[in-house]
């Protein structure tokens, strides 16, 4: 197997002001958000990430994305540390987050056009591939449109297509068809196996069990902070559905108390 990604014991810890502790209803002062986290993903390759809220998800993909830095472990992406060479990593990488938040009064066209730049992509390249991606999600017809009048679903394709510019063979999705409609999220859910079929490595964290069993490879449920279960989606669904099989984990580590 060609290893892109190793993640090895990533940690992370977050200390809580007073008023989160009485939101979250607790007396702790800090709360370990991912705890000695370790998994490998390879090379054509979609790893999928599943767990309930507050899980570690969002975290561990902000770490690997470089944009915080774990409190110990580290990962490596095509054996750029992202703790000791995060340019290297950045330049390597997709990210794509419900927190990407671009600004309402800019054009898919300036956006991709900025973005590019700031990969340093030749313009042939980037006319070309801009071309190619706003015809592939129907962009094409709202390139000049202020994205404050885009719809939520043409919203989320202008930011699949900007998170993508670089044309990177790494990319993380954090929930990328939370909150379309079927036929958007169709349409991402498509171009999510083209990339696979390029030899593309795709991390696809979402609560869709649905997605995880049509398109991924393997799969880690995460619970705490802790890697609960690792195996191939096959594997994992040889007995259950994906949705039993995480529910029946959760109960285990719960000690049954739900």
């Amino acid at each position: 197997m060609d290893i892109v990604l190793s993640v090895q014991n990533l940690k992370k810890q977050f200390r809580l002001s007073y008023k989160q502790q009485k939101l979250q209803n607790t007396d702790k002062k800090v709360i370990t958000a991912v705890d000695n986290l370790s998994f490998t993903a390879n090379r054509g390759e979609i790893f999928g990430l599943l767990g309930p809220n507050g899980a570690g998800k969002t975290t561990t993909l902000r770490m690997l994305a470089t944009l915080i830095t774990p409190d110990s472990g580290d990962a490596f992406v095509e054996g750029y540390s992202i703790v000791k060479e995060p340019d290297k990593v950045r330049s390597r990488i997709g990210f794509l987050t419900g927190e990407l938040k671009l600004e309402d009064f800019f054009t898919p066209n300036y956006l991709f056009n900025f973005f590019s730049e700031l990969y340093g992509i030749e313009e042939g390249v980037r006319n070309s591939r801009k071309r190619e991606l706003f015809s592939r999600f129907g962009i094409d017809r709202f390139a000049e449109v202020k994205l404050a009048n885009l719809s939520t679903g043409m919203k989320q394709k202008v930011s699949l297509v900007i998170s993508v510019v670089n044309d990177p063979d790494f990319i993380i999705f954090d929930e990328p068809t939370n909150g379309l409609d079927v036929l958007t999220a169709k349409t991402v859910t498509d171009f999510l196996l083209e990339l696979k079929a390029q030899g593309k490595t795709i991390i696809l964290s979402t609560h869709i069990f649905s997605l995880v069993e049509k398109i991924c490879d393997r799969a880690g449920i995460i619970i705490d902070g802790r890697l609960a279960a690792l195996d191939t989606v096959s594997a994992l669904t040889a007995q259950k559905n994906l949705e039993d099989v995480f529910f029946d984990i959760y109960a285990a580590r719960q000690g049954g108390a739900q």
